[in-house]
């Protein structure tokens, strides 16, 4: 709206889509989506409505870029010009609303000429936008049964699928793939002791820790429960960690790399005497306004966790160290294309370091729990085995099928390793996908020997 005239219904929204994802694709790509749309959604001032349909568009275009990449390159005679981002983004935004979202057809190839129109750089392809986008909707079943049918193939960035299926197989590569296009629910980690709230309906997951909800919905303070501080968002396989260290009341606790808070909660409704440890000062506001809701302490930090004194060691030390997270890519889509086979030497070298620091941080006879939310096993399974070579007074504690509530999350060495795929909604509807899945974790839990 420029003060003297209302904009067409559902222009701003396409446009703040468009130029984040045109931004993700091109100058800024590596930077995460909710990074950048955040802060542009502050600048545009979108009314609630329009600030939804706009987060909804990119996170779309994002999680089946893959696929809509590869029917826009079918259908484009000098196939898709990956040199323009702004243009890729057009169609691409265009296209997520045709296959994937329930907006009216007409308004996204009408909406998306007109973004064209208004661009100087793109006015002569509004015809060309308008003729693609067109057959996309005559063939959108068609594309939509071939993305269905090789997600890992069509959907996957070829490093991924590499990796996947030389680290897991080919079957539960694709089964990974496909649970990352369908997306995630809303899982709640409910405070020890707290009644379930009146209207809250979901379920129990393995291991009681969390609550998967029927209906994801509704807005997240709208929900029962949220202003009593009766529970927080936190995905299933992410209240593992912090429960596998068992702290116990009165033990002095530290949460290194803490935001966004989740495992600290755990660790405060527990009794334990908690410093939570982040470099981001904006993320750490964010989990003390979570603390305060939960009605939870915690001393809050920001600081670099390798500069942490060292002169009183913590009973139990929480490490979820920064990784590739492509263990996320059901909650987090861009992930897979903001992030390069290349990311993992200096990630695998700081958690390494991480990993050094966290035990040094450990009293003797005291536990470290290391965790990350990367399928990858140089982030994982490989960081533990490095870890208890170089440090032999730390011993792996086995983690039981018990603590979990499924064997199957339970490696033969021990440790957690969960995978999207793991706890399907078998036989959903099509407008159920989404609630069965984990996010990507490897956990293991150490103990240092006693002086």
């Amino acid at each position: 709206m420029d003060g003297q005239h209302t904009e067409v219904a559902g222009l701003p929204a396409r446009r703040l889509a468009w130029g984040t994802v045109a931004d993700l694709l091109g100058k800024n790509r590596g930077t995460a989506l909710e990074d950048a749309i955040e802060p542009a959604m502050q600048r545009a001032v979108l009314p609630p409505q329009d600030a939804a349909l706009a987060r909804a568009i990119a996170a779309t275009t994002f999680r089946h870029l893959g696929v809509i990449r590869h029917a826009l390159h079918q259908r484009l005679a000098k196939g898709l010009p990956e040199d323009q981002p702004g243009l890729v983004a057009l169609l691409a935004t265009g296209a997520a609303q045709i296959l994937y979202l329930n907006v009216q057809d007409h308004a996204a190839v009408d909406l998306a000429v007109r973004l064209a129109k208004a661009e100087p750089g793109l006015q002569h392809l509004a015809g060309l936008a308008n003729a693609v986008l067109r057959r996309i909707v005559r063939e959108r079943d068609e594309i939509r049964r071939e993305g269905d049918a090789e997600p890992l193939r069509l959907n996957t960035p070829d490093w991924l699928a590499r990796r996947w299926i030389a680290a897991y197989g080919e079957e539960t590569a694709r089964a990974i793939a496909a649970a990352n296009a369908r997306g995630a629910g809303l899982d709640l980690t409910l405070r020890p002791g707290a009644a379930l709230p009146d209207g809250l309906e979901g379920r129990r997951l393995p291991g009681s820790l969390s609550l998967r909800l029927d209906d994801a919905r509704t807005a997240v303070p709208d929900l029962p429960g949220f202003a009593e501080g009766a529970w927080w968002v936190q995905d299933a396989a992410a209240a593992f960690p912090a429960h596998l260290l068992a702290v116990r009341p009165g033990e002095r606790a530290v949460d290194l790399c803490a935001a966004p808070g989740g495992k600290t909660a755990q660790l405060a409704a527990a009794g334990a005497e908690v410093l939570a440890v982040d470099r981001s000062a904006p993320r750490l506001r964010r989990l003390e306004a979570n603390l305060a809701r939960l009605g939870l302490t915690a001393e809050v930090r920001a600081v670099d966790a390798l500069a942490l004194p060292e002169d009183r060691p913590f009973d139990a030390v929480l490490l979820d160290a920064p990784c590739s997270a492509t263990g996320t890519v059901r909650r987090h889509p861009d992930v897979p294309w903001a992030k390069g086979e290349g990311d993992l030497t200096r990630l695998v070298a700081l958690q390494r370091r991480l990993l050094d620091k966290a035990a040094r941080l450990t009293r003797p006879g005291g536990r470290l729990v290391y965790c990350t939310c990367s399928l990858e096993p140089e982030e994982g399974e490989h960081q533990a085995e490095a870890f208890l070579s170089c440090h032999p007074d730390f011993a792996r504690r086995p983690i039981a099928p018990e603590e979990v509530g499924d064997a199957g999350l339970v490696t033969a060495a021990g440790d957690l390793r969960t995978l999207p795929s793991h706890w399907p909604e078998e036989g959903a509807a099509a407008d159920l996908r989404g609630r069965g899945g984990l996010d990507g974790f490897y956990a293991v839990r150490l103990e240092r020997r006693p002086a």
